[in-house]
């Protein structure tokens, strides 16, 4: 990493609590939940905040950091880390909070004490008041594992608290006993290092950063690095194992029906099957629920059928639907007609199914294990195992995926992911009504549009894969016990997703509405039209009133084959429309998203070559079909 960057990244650090609090209260304290993924801590953070929480991108990354107030205090949510560290966004994000944080409350799953600890002991050396939360001590009992709490806090020198989170056991011993927060017992040695390296700073939580060659710390006091970073594991790691061997017992473990379960599920035989009927599900409940029956009341009855005549009523009465004012405000692609009902009416219902659907997934324990079962296919395409988050949300909506690619960890998958997203994934939306124009036509016709697709989206990735540099991630996944998801915090989940999401997407379409009303009254869109009449029906042989459907599909992906309803075409003509349009540019908010996820050129290029990719595939089975 150049110094540039180092410095950037530096000078953020050091203005990381006025981002962080957002207050105007400096004397206000924070608290921050730290620990590995899946141990829980997002059920902690919504029994102590409520429903007072802000989701936000943090400062300079394209991380979200849930904040909340309780009692004065600034509760910050990190993402899960196995260390204090800086090799990605995620734990650089997790690491800026926690060198700032007053308090910290350190969620572990007691299951996994070996791998937890490493982290708790981390925050010990770094000299911060802490409680450790000891969870899912219900998995310990039902796994016939037996662990001293009281020699365990012997050792570590701070509160624990035992906890059965998702039944809320230990959120209320939490609250109260904040204010007991204290720093532990080092790892053996650790001083010394410190004491060694106090002439640069009295700000231990830094000094142990220093000592663990932290990059960033390193660039803000103008150091090499120390060589210390390999021995102070190795010390930390072996004290870690010899508390673990001292206080759990495991002489009486054995394996639940979950735990056996869950590894059905990593292997092919039987994880491919429930994967496959999981999906399925998922595709019924958001494709079919959500896509046909709910937006069928949310847009055609609400938004439709009461808001936007009475929006033009309103509006028409000062302003004419005519003028240059009204078509922005109240026409066809107006900010107060068009936006609204697509927000509210369609995306909305699209987005909360999905968002719920993957907070079971993610609550259950689930999820993780799609990831592993698909991490080698994913391999070949430049990505791992995690990129199926993205890929499954975009089957709802591929703005809100691609705003998801976050999560993966590096640019290049990023990349790669984005792409396959914008060129090959319908939305549910779009889906729905391609499978209403696919299924009459019959078993071949089916299984020909969905080789076409599936053949596009292997392709995409290889190529990618061969032309960015670099390789895919290895893929480094905590495997959590499967559970039964609370329905109370799958459901402030959801809600907390949906509202970010929401937020987020209206300002991008508003924008998008607003240029493409512009061009609607200019006359710009009709020219277009006009203009992409040849390529239409020469090279799709597709009518030529084909056109004015895939510049409705620049807007809305389900518009374009909306358009097509009314238009008399052969069984042929149907399945090169949909293919085409499946593979065509992705919809102006998701194209907005993409320039704002990615730089300028990534996005235009992946714009450019939807368009390019849709006219050669459509065309090649256009004139295929014609010659068979």
């Amino acid at each position: 990493m150049s110094k540039t960057a180092h410095k950037d990244r530096t000078d953020k650090c050091v203005n990381v609590k006025n981002n962080i609090e957002n207050s105007e209260n400096s004397d206000i304290k924070t608290i921050v939940l730290a620990g590995n993924p899946n141990v829980g801590k997002s059920v902690f953070f919504n029994g102590i905040t409520g429903a007072y929480v802000e989701v936000s991108n943090f400062p300079g990354t394209t991380v979200d950091v849930s904040k909340g107030k309780w009692h004065g205090y600034t509760v910050i949510d990190t993402p899960g880390v196995y260390g204090v560290s800086s090799f990605n966004d995620e734990e650089r994000v997790a690491r800026d909070v926690i060198l700032e944080g007053d308090i910290i409350i350190n969620v572990v799953d007691a299951v996994h004490l070996h791998r937890d600890l490493f982290l708790t002991q981390q925050l010990i050396d770094m000299d911060k008041r802490m409680i450790v939360c000891l969870n899912m001590m219900d998995e310990v009992e039902i796994s016939g594992l037996k662990i001293d709490t009281e020699k365990l806090r012997e050792y570590l020198g701070v509160p624990i608290i035992e906890s059965k989170a998702l039944s809320g056991q230990g959120i209320d011993e939490l609250k109260n006993s904040v204010h007991s927060a204290s720093k532990g017992n080092k790892t053996e040695n650790i001083d010394k290092y410190i004491n060694e390296l106090s002439h640069i700073t009295d700000n231990i939580p830094e000094l142990v950063m220093i000592m663990e060659d932290d990059p960033y710390t390193l660039e803000k006091y103008k150091l090499d690095e120390t060589q210390l970073r390999d021995s102070v594991y190795a010390q930390r790691r072996t004290y870690v194992d010899k508390i673990v061997n001292d206080v759990v017992d495991e002489s009486d473990i054995k394996k639940g029906f979950s735990a056996k379960l869950g590894e059905l599920l990593l292997k092919p035989w039987f994880g491919v099957p429930a994967f496959l009927i999981c999906l399925a599900f998922l595709f019924w409940f958001v494709g079919v629920v959500a896509a046909q029956y709910v937006v069928e009341i949310t847009e055609g009855v609400i938004m439709e059928g009461y808001y936007r005549p009475f929006v033009e009523w309103l509006i028409g009465g000062i302003i004419p639907k005519e003028t240059f004012f009204g078509q922005i405000l109240i026409g066809e692609f107006g900010l107060l007609t068009m936006v609204p009902v697509y927000i509210f009416g369609l995306l909305l219902p699209l987005v909360a199914a999905f968002y719920l659907s993957l907070s079971v997934l993610e609550d259950s324990g689930y999820l993780p294990r799609i990831a592993v079962l698909v991490d080698k296919l994913f391999s070949k395409l430049g990505l791992n195992g995690r990129a199926i988050i993205p890929i499954i949300l975009g089957f709802g909506c591929v703005t809100a995926a691609t705003v998801s690619t976050r999560l993966l960890g590096t640019r290049r998958e990023k990349v790669i992911a984005t792409a396959l997203l914008g060129i090959t994934i319908p939305c549910s939306a779009q889906m729905g009504l391609i499978i209403a124009k696919i299924a009459p036509l019959g078993p071949v016709y089916i299984t020909i549009y969905t080789v076409t697709i599936v053949l596009i989206f292997a392709i995409v990735g290889t190529v990618l894969n061969k032309m960015l540099s670099g390789t895919s991630t290895t893929l480094m996944i905590d495997l959590p016990h499967l559970r039964l998801p609370q329905i109370k915090n799958v459901l402030k989940k959801t809600y907390s997703k949906t509202y970010g999401f929401i937020v987020e997407a209206f300002g991008i379409f508003s924008i998008g509405a607003l240029l493409i009303s512009i061009c609607d009254y200019t006359g710009i869109l009709e020219k277009i039209s006009r203009a992409a009449m040849p390529l239409v029906t020469g090279v799709l042989r597709l009518p030529k009133e084909a056109a004015v459907a895939f510049v409705m599909g620049l807007m809305r992906r389900d518009f374009g084959v909306a358009g097509l309803n009314d238009l008399p075409m052969t069984p042929n003509q149907v399945l090169v429309a949909m293919v085409t349009l499946t593979l065509f540019v992705p919809c102006i908010a998701s194209v907005l998203t993409m320039f704002k996820e990615r730089s300028k050129l990534e996005a235009i290029c992946i714009w450019l070559f939807s368009f390019i990719i849709a006219f050669f595939v459509g065309g090649i089975l256009a004139w295929g079909l014609a010659l068979i």
